[in-house]
């Protein structure tokens, strides 16, 4: 594997404030979490664990079938903000497929919260399998995000101001003021969002721009944040100990714990939660039932929802490969099999955070106090030792499943492999440990709901692979902050002495648990240690010594005229391992975008992907596909790339090609040579006159509105560029006043223009899309006659975009994604300028890490075409935004 070439290589100072960024959130996230663990262990330092554990045993179950019930209901109000939000964007999917996305976008985002598996990751998944482009899933998560961010503020706000003494202990204000506070800022915000619903109007504050659907959606989606809040609140309410305050005053701190615990963004709002609720309760109230009524909560509205759609997955999964599960459920139904098919994507990483749960359950059982021990003789030798095994290959099997966890995630399949011994060795440690039965049955059914995912790990690689990640090494170090918290509330009663680790008795338990969390801590030391100092491996091949030579000689054996664009020079590359294929591609943020496909011959074209998408990770960045063809679908699948198309590139046919099928292009096309125009196609190397001349068409073309000098997925007017293609060059008197640069590399074969710049319609006499006309056509008949098989008029928006809610975020950035577009009126015009020449239309995709915006990751894709931030703000004049937005 060779080194990326350019300014942008590993040491970059870019690189590193890039990983800076890329690694802040993880930290101030972690911070917050231990923050929130030291207030929780604090507040529970006078509670006893066997209290909290016996109060969760004494629930009634009339009282848990309630929980569950309400459980059941917020989770079905949760699918109602999907079905608002399509609502919005006037999509309409089967009820099904929204219950679907809905629910386990819910279930997975809500107890991981990681970005990865987060609720739009999911949605990604299986409403783009339904019609849904990026921008439209998009434009549906962040709607979510914003409907149950202002539904809850406005219920929490609303309960205070019915009862402001619900907060009284943690704000410092009087009753009176926190009720007129809560009243005018609940109140005016609720008449500002209906103000603006009724009049259509949107409220600009900066660069945001806020805007209402209408009445009867926002009314709606007001009922269904109301009954979301409810539901959930109910649940804790429900379990919550005798002394706490009235509902509609718990409602409010509900509200608040949660939109807290949303800020911290700590995943779930584990510790920070917790901690709110804790410490807003009344003097009097036993703080060791209100921790078991908080633990339960946590298993009924968090954990019980993810199990039961890791379930869903599962079976669907099985039932995807046939068998046993097809002849025990029947087959998945013809309408719900691309939902179940396109999850495919998140399996790794949902079977990761599957293995990282484990884990740290098998960390929380080496910790606790053996139930046998209780019974058992202290002078029992065998029973010592049966326990002192069991409770420290407790420890290391959970310490192995958060190593193997990354691995999984990367699609591993020793990674897979590993996770069932180690949760078969855990189930075993469970039976020897105080023969927990129960803790064997779960370890053994969370093997056997992994094995239908087998086929997603097929990877041969290092299980240890990027196991050093920012994400990765934040949530380990959760693990094991929970874990030493867990360690000190359970054995807080139990004196410490040296003695402890030399006490083998079978009632030992604190130093049985102590003993076991040193050799897990031990276990995870010794193994980060030595992966970060192992050296980094190098591939056999040798780098080139001229990596943009080396790509133009694997350009050269090809025939796709996307690859040229490799000789830009404003591109980093990345060799598959044997130096046969390549990616070409450049940064932007924590983004690694590559253009285009992998070029190369077909059988180095996969290792050229992984290399590139595992140089990215390792670097703590995230691989992005731009402009990628359906034929590397399958390859972005397998990567666990998400993918949304982007737009379509309109190529004609050349055999048979006959201006007498097109219309008015026969009859404009003859106009245009009665009025002397003529092409010339000049071959490589030009000469210096040749290039001056077309300098100054280049020049006049970029002082125009229109102009706009572009990169990364465009050549710029630079002579060692331009002197490795053929330039036509159309003439009016002799006088140049236009010219193209042809991509046509390899057999020739297929055909592409790139720079395409002309005289204003002062100076040439023609308007730009008469000009551009002429050149296509002139072009198309001379490379017919020539043998060529295609030829390539650039990509073009979606059909119909225009026409949706989601233009807007087109039309940021449209214009200078579309090349050719900037004479175009609107993205329409240049659709139906394409259209004359009866092209196939082929659609290209943008191909993501799962949970990755598709928005941010085409801003980042504009901002490199544009040249930097700054060619953004000069948006070229021609190129007007669609009339809708």
């Amino acid at each position: 594997m060779t080194e990326p070439a350019g300014p942008h290589s590993s040491s970059h100072p870019h690189s590193r404030s890039g990983m800076l960024r890329h690694l802040a959130p993880v930290l101030v996230g972690l911070g917050l979490f231990g923050v929130g663990l030291w207030a929780l262990h604090r507040l529970l330092k006078p509670v006893d664990p066997a209290d909290v554990l016996a109060q969760m045993q004494s629930t009634p179950l009339h009282v848990l079938l309630i929980a569950l019930g309400a459980t059941a209901m917020g989770y079905l109000a949760l699918i109602g903000y999907d079905f608002w939000a399509l609502k919005y964007l006037d999509k309409k999917l089967p009820v099904r497929v929204v219950a679907l996305g809905g629910f386990l976008g819910y279930a997975f985002g809500n107890t991981i919260g990681v970005s990865v598996l987060s609720g739009g990751a999911v949605r990604y998944r299986i409403y783009s399998a339904f019609g849904l482009n990026a921008f439209e899933v998009a434009a549906l998560a962040s709607y979510i995000a914003i409907a149950m961010g202002t539904g809850l503020s406005l219920v929490g706000i609303l309960a205070l101001a019915l009862h402001p003494a619900a907060l009284a202990g943690l704000l410092p204000l009087s009753e009176g003021a926190v009720r007129a506070l809560a009243l005018l800022g609940g109140g005016g915000t609720l008449a500002l969002l209906y103000a603006l619903a009724f009049s259509g109007k949107s409220l600009h504050w900066r660069r945001y721009e806020l805007s209402m659907p209408n009445p009867k959606i926002l009314t709606g989606q007001m009922v269904v944040a109301l009954f979301d809040s409810t539901m959930a609140s109910l649940t804790l309410y429900i379990l919550m100990p005798a002394g706490t305050p009235d509902f509609v005053t718990f409602l409010a701190i509900y509200a608040a714990a949660t939109m807290v615990g949303v800020m911290s963004h700590v995943p779930g709002g584990v510790g920070v939660f917790e901690t709110v609720v804790m410490a807003a309760m009344p003097a009097g109230v036993n703080a060791g039932e209100v921790a078991a009524a908080l633990l339960m909560f946590r298993i009924i509205y968090y954990l019980l929802p993810f199990a039961i759609a890791f379930i869903i997955v599962s079976l669907n999964e099985a039932r995807l490969a046939g068998g046993w599960a097809v002849r025990l459920f029947g087959e998945v139904s013809e309408p719900m099999r691309p939902a179940f098919s396109a999850l495919s994507g998140v399996v790794p990483w949902l079977a990761g955070a599957w293995a990282l749960g484990f884990g740290s359950y098998l960390l929380a059982v080496s910790l606790m106090p053996s139930v046998r021990a209780a019974a058992a003789d202290d002078n029992d030798i065998v029973g010592a030792i049966l326990l002192e095994g069991g409770t420290l290959t407790s420890a290391v099997a959970g310490i192995v499943l958060l190593i193997l966890s990354q691995g999984l995630a990367r699609r591993i399949s020793g990674a897979f492999v590993l996770t069932l011994v180690a949760l078969g060795g855990g189930a075993v440690a469970a039976l020897l440990n105080g023969l927990r039965i129960d803790s064997a049955l779960l370890l053994i059914g969370g093997a056997l709901l992994l094995l239908p995912f087998r086929h997603e790990f097929y990877r041969r690689a290092a299980i240890t692979e990027g196991v050093l990640s920012p994400v990765w090494f934040g949530l380990v170090l959760a693990v094991v902050l929970s874990a030493g918290t867990f360690f000190f509330f359970i054995h807080a009663a139990t004196p410490w002495s040296q003695a402890m680790w030399w006490d083998f008795a079978t009632s030992a338990n604190t130093p049985r648990a102590l003993r076991a969390g040193l050799l897990a801590s031990a276990m995870l030391l010794v193994f980060t240690i030595v992966l970060a100092l192992q050296p980094v491996r190098r591939r056999a091949a040798a780098p080139p010594s001229d990596p943009l030579e080396h790509a133009a000689r694997i350009v050269a054996a090809q025939d796709r005229p996307q690859a040229c664009l490799a000789l830009t020079g404003d591109k980093e590359f990345r060799f598959s391992p044997d130096g046969r294929a390549f990616i070409m591609f450049a940064r932007r943020r924590n983004h690694w975008i590559a253009f285009g496909d992998p070029v190369g011959p077909e059988d180095a074209l996969n290792a050229a992907g992984w290399a590139f998408v595992e140089a990215a990770q390792n670097a703590n960045g995230r691989p992005v596909f731009y402009e990628i063809s359906q034929r590397h679908l399958p390859l972005m699948v397998e990567m666990g790339l998400s993918l949304h198309e982007v737009g379509e590139e309109a190529v004609v046919r050349l055999p048979g090609f006959s201006l007498a099928q097109c219309g008015l292009l026969g009859p404009a096309h003859a106009a245009a040579l009665r009025a002397g125009l003529t092409v010339e196609v000049m071959q490589p190397p030009h000469a210096p006159e040749l290039i001056e001349e077309l300098r100054a068409i280049s020049d006049a073309w970029l002082a125009a509105p229109v102009g706009l000098e572009k990169g990364f997925s465009a050549g710029r007017f630079d002579t060692a560029y331009l002197n490795h293609f053929p330039i036509a060059v159309v003439r009016r008197a002799g006088k140049a006043v236009a010219f193209a640069n042809i991509l046509s590399p390899g057999s020739g074969r297929r055909v592409a223009l790139d720079l395409m710049r002309y005289l204003p319609e002062d100076a040439a006499g023609l308007s730009p899309v008469a000009m551009i006309e002429f050149l296509f056509v002139s072009l198309i008949e001379q490379y017919r006659d020539a043998g060529a098989q295609e030829f390539s008029l650039g990509m073009a928006p979606l059909a119909g975009l225009s026409e949706r809610r989601t233009d807007r975020l087109w039309s940021r950035f449209g214009s200078i994604m579309f090349r050719h577009g900037g004479a175009f009126e609107d993205f329409d015009s240049l659709r139906s300028f394409k259209q004359k020449f009866l092209p196939d239309w082929r659609p290209r995709y943008i191909a993501l890490p799962v949970g990755v915006s598709p928005m941010m990751a085409m801003a980042d894709v504009a901002t490199l075409i544009a040249g930097g931030p700054h060619g953004l703000l000069r948006r070229p004049g021609g190129a007007k935004a669609p009339a809708k937005s």
